[in-house]
């Protein structure tokens, strides 16, 4: 003979039950119920004496049910998996073959006595309501069962960070999952009004933010947190709270509903994943306008260049969701402008695109693609920017990145582009390298052009905006993708120094800020996005090492390369900004250089630059740049 537990793992370890099985179930409740009742009132005696009648006008009453039971469905969710919305079913199926039950046990009472039972209105009462309480109770205790031992089986212990802002409803979301992935153990919250001992919410305990969770975690096996959605921001400015999660060696997971939260409830099952250390990262919500990058766009002929790059490949999907009329875009790398050319028939095929492998310092390719194409906007992406590579190629770093960028720039007021907008560097910005100054020096021709043309100095129209910020989160070279190889590898993680900070921003935000720069920019100005707080990048290895869960993985730090300076900065320190359209948006108040002048040193420079000596192509960058100033490079001989 089986035991108990045997039958229960026989019983869940099949699929759902027929719907004709639970409808059969209910019915022989019913059964049961009226005669318990009729032996309560009368006696087992007078039960027995009378069973066939009693049969007769049970089948009345139930075919009268089961109708309710067809209206409400009460039978065809799975018992296991019951919820409050299938108790409420029962109730009201219930309680409306009872109203009917006691319609028609007037005529029923004057039958003969053997051939139907005459039941009274309290005996009928009791029998509904016996029999309401039995199927709710069957349903609560099967799912109890299936829940503590076999739908909680595989099922992670977690904490969840909120409380009010959805964290309630998340909760209820998770404890409904099929099958059931967290196991909700207690909540965390920075509410001290429900912090006193022995508050709990929805059965469980509510942990301040303090140096004991990390115990009160381990305590209870706490493998999760799951912060609510209307709590992440607040979570990511929380590094203290992160450490303690982290410590524990706890995975962090964002959830976000599929369908709206309403206050404690949820509609929906919410999508929860883990996070990656850009989610930890703090950042503020970026709002941009983008009806009017819209209306800037729509039907445009847009040319960028750098196309397969980590910037300029971002601005191709946005600026090509706007429905420009047509775009060229540029780059001198053939599998990633391949990839670029794939994206866009897949995601954009209605967008007429050309995707060109050229490269920008090609002045008769690049005259012929103006000539033909006559774009009216350009982005202006294409760069070489890794600071160690250009410190070892100054010469390469002017040809591409200054050359480069005054051909397009000159092309553009030939042929009449209307808005030219420049990817810039916070690099730029005191220069202390070879890449940082050469960015330098294309924001300075770009911004005088635009002063000759606004002075009449330079016939043409087309308005020239430089946008300047800094790291952008998994970009190419990043050092985000760098750590993750290295922790992957095992370690060692590599930090040049040990304070050494930087600021990042997502590639979709800051491409997002410079789309509205290029639709709300005059020309002339140098915006500079707002980059949050800056990160201590040995912070930032050691989280992403607590994230991966693996241990003993050595942060070794190099020296700082040549070139690298420990703080970068948005803006110099001579300049002063004043707001704009954004608050996220500065205009930076830069000395302004005479056209011709500029001109001539850059000449100059290009020409230096292409005898390929190191030390006399950076000797003349630094006289058009005379605030750069070499940092661990072999270029300090020349300050």
């Amino acid at each position: 003979m089986r035991s108990i537990r045997e039958l229960i793992d026989w019983y869940f370890s099949k699929g759902a039950l027929p719907y004709w099985c639970v409808l059969l179930f209910d019915c022989l409740v019913i059964v049961f119920s009226s005669m318990l009742v009729y032996w309560a009132l009368y006696s087992a005696s007078f039960l027995l004496g009378n069973f066939l009648p009693l049969m007769r006008v049970m089948v009345i009453y139930l075919l009268v049910t089961c109708v309710f039971f067809r209206l409400f469905k009460t039978y065809t969710g799975i018992i296991r998996y019951s919820s409050f919305n299938d108790l409420v079913r029962i109730a009201m199926a219930m309680a409306s073959a009872l109203f009917v039950a006691l319609i028609i046990h007037y005529p029923l009472s004057g039958t003969p006595p053997t051939l139907f039972v005459h039941l009274t209105a309290r005996a009928l009462i009791l029998i509904y309501l016996l029999s309401t309480a039995l199927m709710w109770l069957a349903r609560i205790v099967i799912k109890a069962i299936y829940d503590a031992y076999f739908r909680t089986e595989a099922a992670v212990n977690a904490f969840i960070y909120g409380i009010r802002a959805g964290g309630i409803g998340l909760a209820k979301s998770v404890r409904g999952e099929k099958p059931m992935r967290y196991r909700v153990k207690g909540f965390i919250s920075h509410d001290p009004s429900l912090h006193a001992k022995g508050t709990v919410l929805l059965g469980e305990p509510v942990f301040d933010v303090d140096e004991s969770l990390p115990e009160e975690m381990e305590k209870r096996r706490v493998k999760a947190v799951l912060v609510a959605p209307g709590r992440v921001e607040r979570f990511r400015e929380d590094t203290v709270l992160q450490d303690y999660i982290l410590k524990t060696g706890a995975k962090i997971f964002f959830s976000q509903a599929a369908v709206e939260w309403d206050k404690d409830l949820i509609e929906g099952t919410p999508t929860i994943r883990e996070v990656r250390i850009e989610d930890l990262l703090p950042r503020d919500e970026i709002q941009v306008d983008m009806d009017s990058v819209e209306t800037a766009l729509r039907g445009k002929r847009i040319l960028i260049t750098g196309s397969a790059g980590s910037i300029g490949s971002e601005i191709v999907r946005q600026v090509a969701s706007f429905g420009p009329s047509e775009m060229v875009l540029i780059d001198s790398a053939e599998t990633p402008q391949h990839d670029i050319r794939l994206m866009m028939s897949r995601e954009f095929p209605t967008v007429k695109a050309s995707t060109i492998v050229t490269s920008i310092v090609n002045t008769t390719r690049m005259e012929a693609i103006f000539k033909d194409f006559r774009p009216e906007y350009v982005f202006h992406a294409a760069a070489y920017k890794h600071v160690p590579m250009m410190e070892d190629n100054p010469s390469e770093s002017v040809l591409n990145n200054v050359e480069g960028t005054k051909i397009i720039a000159d092309l553009s007021v030939k042929y009449g582009v209307g808005k030219f907008v420049m990817i810039s560097t916070d690099k730029a910005v005191n220069p202390t390298n070879v890449m940082g100054c050469s960015k330098r020096i294309c924001e300075i021709y770009v911004q005088s052009l635009d002063k000759a043309e606004a002075e009449g100095k330079v016939e043409g129209h087309t308005r020239f905006v430089t946008t300047r910020f800094g790291n952008v989160l998994g970009s190419n070279g990043s050092v985000i993708p760098i750590f993750e190889k290295q922790i992957k590898a095992g370690g060692p993680v590599t930090v040049t120094h040990p304070d050494i900070v930087r600021y990042f921003m997502l590639i979709s935000e800051a491409c997002k800020l410079v789309l509205e720069a290029a639709a709300k920019g005059r020309g002339g100005e140098i915006f500079a996005f707002d980059m949050g707080k800056p990160v201590r990048i040995a912070d930032l290895a050691k989280r992403m090492i607590a994230l991966s869960g693996a241990g003993n993985i050595e942060i070794k730090y190099t020296g700082l390369r040549d070139g690298e300076k420990l703080y970068e900065e948005v803006l110099a320190s001579e300049e002063a900004t004043k707001p704009s359209f954004n608050d996220k948006i500065r205009i930076a108040e830069v000395r302004e250089y005479d056209y011709s002048l500029v001109n001539d040193q850059i000449e100059k420079l290009i020409n230096v630059s292409k005898a390929y000596d190191d030390l006399k192509t950076v000797a003349a960058m630094k006289r058009i740049v005379p605030e750069y100033v070499s940092s661990h490079s072999v270029y300090s001989v020349l300050d």
